[in-house]
This record gives structure tokens, sequence and C-alpha cells, in this order.
């Protein structure tokens, strides 16, 4: 089949046409699946979850979903994704609580790329490992969409899937290898995911090991959880949230001295980050009021173990990139 897009397609705009994709999508995943099963790595973003509610309602129990926890998530993602496919769906659904294994591989590597490379190569491993638990597998299904063609190919790297070993000889299914991600999200939305999944903002694939910058340690990587979840709901409060692009905190491998409850401290810094990009090739930095970074500040302070100062990145792209690793 080819991996060009039909240029008689409709953008899928409207809850109709999301309805129109999703019944014409069935048929065809039952056409090539049949009884047989299809496993999925569920990472519990936007491309993936749409794709696993999608086939949740095409082959039901036949998909079995793999989510891998490797602590490397935002604060309550790996929960939600567990509440939103297991407990809300019936999903087959493998939970993987690999954090120990990923952190111990982790622990002392500073450089960028190669932190990479260990969290994609042994997000690989775990989920070898457990498609080779499961039996009469024949099928794989990936979350790729059509910029990922574009760019790259029809494997989608980013989902760390595409170098599982040759012998696992799966046939790929992906439903929404025509679409846009602003496609995606329609047909998210018609399949009945919650909005803070199917808008969620971009997320890098090694998620919060870029933005535990230098050798990942797990106070400073608990930093970066809860004052990130701090960021995400104080933006939410205060109406930014879905009106900016991305929006991020950064905690760097250094401390600085400062003063808490009338003691000298010597902890780390934060560093928020919250930029507007049309195309993520450049990216202008968000005007957030001074009041909320300051409500932002006294907040992350207090409330984050290990934190005494906060920073606002004013840096655009260029001459910045988006991310800080």
């Amino acid at each position: 089949m080819s991996n060009k897009r039909p240029e008689t397609m409709e953008r899928i705009a409207t809850p109709a046409l999301a309805e129109a994709f999703i019944d014409e999508q069935i048929k065809a995943i039952r056409a090539q699946v049949g009884e047989k099963k299809v496993l999925l790595a569920l990472s519990g973003g936007v491309d993936s979850s749409v794709v696993a509610a999608l086939l949740i309602k095409a082959i039901g129990k036949n998909l079995v979903c793999v989510h891998v926890n490797h602590g490397l998530l935002r604060k309550g993602e790996p929960e939600q994704v567990v509440e939103v496919f297991r407990g809300q769906m019936d999903a087959n659904l493998v939970y993987v609580d690999a954090v120990d294994r990923f952190l111990d591989k982790l622990a002392g590597v500073s450089e960028p790329e190669q932190k990479r490379k260990i969290i994609g190569a042994e997000f690989i491993r775990v989920f070898e490992e457990e498609a080779r638990k499961q039996e009469g597998i024949e099928f794989l299904a990936q979350g790729t969409i059509y910029p990922d063609i574009l760019e790259s190919g029809p494997v989608k790297a980013h989902h760390n899937v595409g170098g599982l070993p040759d012998d696992l000889r799966f046939e790929l299914v992906e439903p929404l290898k025509f679409l846009f991600k602003d496609e995606v999200r329609v047909v998210g939305k018609a399949l009945g995911l919650p909005d803070n999944m199917v808008y969620r903002q971009p997320f890098p694939g090694p998620g919060l090991g870029v933005r535990c910058l230098g050798a990942i340690t797990r106070d400073r990587l608990e930093a970066v959880r809860e004052s990130d979840a701090i960021l995400r709901e104080e933006f939410a409060k205060n109406g930014l949230e879905g009106k900016v692009w991305q929006y991020f905190t950064v905690v760097p491998d250094f401390k600085s001295v400062g003063v808490k409850d009338g003691k000298r401290s010597f902890e780390y810094p934060v560093i928020l980050r919250a930029v507007n990009t049309k195309d993520a090739m450049t990216a202008t930095v968000e005007d957030v009021p001074f009041a909320l970074l300051q409500q932002i500040t006294e907040r992350i302070t207090h409330e984050v173990k290990g934190v005494n100062r906060v920073l606002y990145d004013l840096t655009p792209k260029p001459t910045g990139t988006i991310e800080w690793e």
C-alpha cells in the first residue's frame, strides 16, 4: 500500500468526519487482522492513545497494550494510562514497572545523546521481553502519523519499536498513517479519550530524561516532575493551557546558595520554559504575566523538595532550542 496520502482524502475537521473515519478504519483493521492478536506500545501520548482506542473498538481484547513506566513520565501519567485504558475501556493492558531498571542504566551518564540512546535501546529491550511473553501475536500497531512518513519513513522512531529483532516478524497496523496531528486529536475526541490526553502538549521521546540536565539523579528527576506539575496546574488555572504551545520545567546539575527557614540552603534551581511555534523550527517566548511567575515561584520553592530558586528562560529559537538537551 502506498505511503502517500490520497489526494481525494478530506481533512478530518469535524466530529462527523471523525466518526466516518473511525467506521472506515474499524472495517480496514478487521479485514487486515481478522481474529489475530495485535501488540501496541502504549506510551500515553496522543498518537499511541488514539491508536489504542481505535483498535479496542475494532478488535477488543485481541489488542495487547504494553505500557512501560520508565520513570521519566510526567506526574500522574502512568496512573492515567492505566485508569483510562484498563479502568474505563477494559483494555488488555500490560503495565511494566521498569523505573529502577532505566534509572540504574542511566546512572552517571551526562551526555545528552548517550542518554537518549540508552533510553531508546532499553525501551526496545523491555518491549521485546514483553512481546515474547505473549502468544499468537502477528501484528504490531504503531501511532505513525503522516508527518512521520514525510520526515522519516514509515517506522515511527520516537515510539522506539522500530528496532525489534528480525525474528519478531510482525506485520504493521498503522491506522493513523495519513492523518496530521490536528486530525488525530479530532479522532481522539470522537473516540471518547479525555481532553488532557487528546490535547497533551508535545513531549520528547526520552521524557523528563532530557529535562533533568546532565546525569540523572532521582532527587532532581523528582524536582523536575513536581515543578512541572505545578507549572501545568498554574497555567491551567490562569487560562494559558491550550494557548501556549509548550511549557515545562528543567532542573540543571548544579546548586546555588539560598535561605530557607532562616537558614542557609544549598539547593537546585528550576528553570521555566514556555514557547509558541507553528512548525517547531522557530519559537517565541510566551509573555507570562509577572504576577503569575511570582505565584509559580512561590509554590515551587515551597512545595518542591531541594529547590531554592526559579528562573524564566527568555531565549527564543534561534538562538536557543525548545528543549535544553
